[in-house]
């Protein structure tokens, strides 16, 4: 493996799907681009953008490399090798976990605590390290308590953290939120970007979160924007939002803070700071409210 190289890294890639008339479908149009260990990354895209083609094939659900063309390295290795064995793909989704969009599709047995066993159970792990990884993994969640409740039974947001939970038992150094909060109310959604961040900031878990919600972007590092196949735009939430021509052309939105923000700088108000997060917003406008009565 190559030491110098990002844990992920994207050349040049091309992907296409087989239509009903058999004629390849364009999803993916020259990406490059690199993840390096350890950071949140949020890639943001309309419907048809891409992106969660691109989740899919980090983790190796695409199989059909036909109209494939470029490179994706993962860890060092070249995942769209013909080279790859069974070994290399099994290790590579152990280092590379997905939380898919539907938590009831990533459910899978009667009570929470045998869920999340079900993944490291299935690779061997033995008791009592088995117990340990679960217990971590549902405290890292926050749902100890639910152990031996019926999955059924939970709220969407709580069944989405036993999802996450059962990847994080796989222990794996990358886990990739495909619209994981797509079907969750406001309170579910919190608490699965909570989650999220708890894993990057304290455990040090590389994130990448493909979502349509602009707040949720606005709290990762770094943020990818696609359209039709094409990274558009590639950096910090602030200067990724402040290309609101560019959001606006592709069928995207600013994030609410952001837009209120930019209202208010441009009728007189002098907010400071970044201004991407509800937090933000209000501290800057209570600044400014508390410096006009000076």
């Amino acid at each position: 493996m190559d030491q110098t190289m990002p844990f992920i890294h994207v050349e040049d890639l091309s992907y296409a799907y087989v239509g009903e008339d058999e004629k390849p479908i364009p999803v993916l149009d020259h990406i490059s681009l690199d993840i390096r260990e350890g950071e949140y990354v949020a890639i943001l895209g309309h419907n048809g953008s891409g992106k969660s083609t691109f989740a899919k094939m980090l983790n190796l659900v695409v199989e059909d490399y036909t109209y494939a063309e470029g490179k994706i390295y993962i860890d060092g290795m070249d995942i769209m090798s013909p080279d790859m064995t069974d070994d290399d793909v099994l290790n590579l989704r152990r280092a590379v976990g997905m939380v898919f969009q539907n938590p009831d599709n990533q459910l899978v047995a009667t009570i929470v605590e045998e869920d999340v066993a079900f993944g490291p159970e299935n690779i061997g792990i033995p008791h009592p390290e088995l117990r340990e990884r679960v217990d971590r993994a549902l405290a890292a969640v926050g749902m100890t308590e639910y152990a031996h409740h019926e999955p059924h039974r939970l709220s969407g947001g709580q069944k989405q953290r036993v999802a996450i939970a059962g990847i994080i038992a796989m222990m794996p150094r990358c886990m990739i939120f495909d619209e994981s909060t797509a079907m969750l109310d406001p309170v579910g959604r919190r608490e699965v970007v909570e989650t999220m961040e708890q894993l990057n900031r304290e455990q040090g878990i590389t994130v990448l979160s493909i979502t349509h919600y602009m707040d949720e972007a606005a709290r990762a590092d770094r943020v990818i924007v696609l359209s039709d196949g094409k990274v558009v735009l590639d950096g910090k939430p602030e200067e990724v939002f402040s290309r609101g021509d560019i959001l606006h052309r592709v069928g995207l939105e600013l994030p609410q803070c952001t837009a209120v923000s930019q209202y208010l700088k441009a009728r007189g108000i002098p907010l400071d700071g970044v201004l991407n997060m509800p937090e933000q917003c209000a501290d800057a406008i209570a600044r400014a409210w508390k410096n006009g009565q000076n």
